[in-house]
């Protein structure tokens, strides 16, 4: 398997049909899309640092997303039917998977699709965020509690509601479609349900990834160009785009409450998928864990520890991380 350039309707099919955790898990699979973007991220440092690995049981792929204080872990896997479902992975190392209520996908579903449901965000007490897909493949958010009751909710108008991140207050992030507008856009959700709309300056495809718990969101952001960027939202709303030195594709996926951005990035000639961490000055460190080419970082906790997904060189399956870079 190759990683090469893709055009912009595979992304575009891709956003429409998978949840947003997936999308740079699906450019190591499929190839990413990749145009210049400028490089402003500062000196670029690699270690590779100490990591633990593992999977859901059975799992063709396991994509965590998220990881609360206690090192509980969430995320998406990728079954031996080739359908996506959610999991939840205790401190000791207990495996949960589960869905929604009424989350459906397979070819029996009109139109088909194999996305049931994608955890995204996990509360340091252990409430779940993510989205599912109905039978008529709309898409939905979900609030799972620590005892398996879910809320379903959806951002005012939309079709598709992808929450990416869940604060300790409850604020949530993520990314919506409106009926027959192919561009996407930001929110904020209170826990008290209100949601807030945004995107960066120039933006043509907004998709928010992560909340920390003064407000601050990251993700990434499409140009006019088509060449994607990481941008950080500060609480009062004010943004700052940013890429690793040397990208030409970059995704932003965690920020911890320091600040800490962690994401990734493609080199120009796209031959290896890094990961990074960016600090509040600005300043990146490179990093993979052994033997990966694409290493897909989503999350950071306040300890610095990072979780994520990444594949060995053979591009077999890919594996889960925790590690410090």
């Amino acid at each position: 398997m190759q990683i090469k350039p893709a055009d912009h309707s595979v992304l575009q099919q891709m956003f429409r049909n998978q949840v947003y955790l997936n999308c740079m898990q699906f450019h190591v699979q499929q190839g990413p899309l990749g145009e210049t973007a400028p490089a402003n991220g500062g000196a670029n440092t690699t270690n590779a640092g100490i990591f633990i690995t593992f999977d859901v049981p059975d799992a063709l792929s396991t994509m965590p997303a998220a990881i609360n204080p206690a090192a509980a872990v969430t995320g998406t896997y990728f079954d031996a039917e080739e359908l996506f479902h959610s999991f939840l992975r205790s401190s000791d190392g207990i495996i949960t998977a589960f869905d929604p209520p009424g989350a459906t996908c397979g070819p029996s579903t009109t139109p088909a699709h194999n996305t049931c449901s994608g955890a995204v965000g996990i509360t340091p007490e252990g409430i779940i965020v993510g989205s599912y897909a109905d039978v008529n493949d709309v898409i939905h958010g979900y609030l799972r509690a620590p005892n398996g009751v879910f809320t379903v909710f959806d951002a005012p108008g939309s079709t598709f509601t992808n929450p990416t991140s869940i604060n300790p207050a409850g604020a949530i992030t993520g990314g919506f479609f409106v009926t027959g507008s192919f561009g996407a856009h930001g929110f904020s959700r209170t826990r008290n349900g209100t949601f807030t709309t945004f995107d960066p300056l120039g933006s043509t495809y907004t998709n928010p990834t992560a909340i920390n718990p003064a407000g601050a969101i990251t993700g990434f952001y499409m140009d006019a160009s088509g060449t994607f960027h990481g941008f950080l939202r500060a609480p009062d709303g004010t943004f700052t785009t940013f890429d690793p030195s040397g990208s030409v594709l970059t995704g932003a996926f965690g920020i911890n409450p320091a600040g800490i951005i962690v994401g990734d990035f493609f080199p120009p000639d796209f031959s290896v998928q890094h990961g990074f961490q960016r600090a509040r000055d600005g300043t990146i460190i490179v990093f993979d864990p052994p033997g990966s080419v694409a290493t897909i970082p989503a999350a950071i906790n306040p300890a610095g520890v990072i979780t994520g997904n990444f594949t060995p060189s053979d591009f077999s399956a890919g594996h889960g991380f925790l590690g410090r870079p």
